[in-house]
C-alpha cells in the first residue's frame, strides 16, 4: 500500500522507511503530530487575531519540522513563510493572513488521512 498522496501534499514513505516495519513507531509519531499539529494551529490562530507576531513566529517554527517530517513539502514552505513574515512584524498581515489559512486548509484534511493510516496500523 502506498502512503504517498502528493494531491494532498502528504508522502509518509520517509516515515516508513524509518519506521523500518514497526508499526508501533508508527503509531507513535502519528499520535504525537496528531496532538501537537492542532494546538499549535490554534496558537498561530490565536496569536494572529491578538498581532502577537512573536508567538505566531515562535509557534510556526515548532510545527514546520514536524510538517517536513510527515512529507508536506508545500505546507512547511508556506508556514516557513508565515514565520519569516511575523518574524518581521507582519508587514503585509493581510498576506500572512491569507498564506496561513491556505497552509491550514492543507494541513487539516490530512490530519483525517493520518489517524486513518494510524487507525490501520493498531
Amino acid at each position: 500500500m502506498s502512503y504517498i498522496f502528493p494531491e494532498h501534499d502528504l508522502d509518509l514513505s520517509f516515515l516508513f522507511e524509518i519506521a523500518d516495519g514497526s508499526d508501533e513507531f508508527i503509531v507513535e509519531s502519528i499520535d504525537m503530530f496528531l496532538q501537537q499539529t492542532p494546538d499549535l494551529l490554534q496558537t498561530i490562530t490565536t496569536a494572529i487575531d491578538n498581532k502577537d507576531w512573536t508567538l505566531a513566529a515562535q509557534a510556526a517554527h515548532k510545527l514546520k519540522p514536524n510538517l517536513g517530517f510527515f512529507g508536506m513539502p508545500i505546507s512547511q514552505a508556506t508556514i516557513q513563510e508565515v514565520e519569516i513574515m511575523a518574524k518581521n512584524g507582519a508587514p503585509e498581515e493581510s498576506l500572512l493572513i491569507s498564506k496561513f489559512n491556505d497552509v491550514k486548509s492543507l494541513i487539516i484534511p490530512n490530519l483525517d488521512r493520518l489517524a486513518t493510516i494510524r487507525a490501520s496500523k493498531e
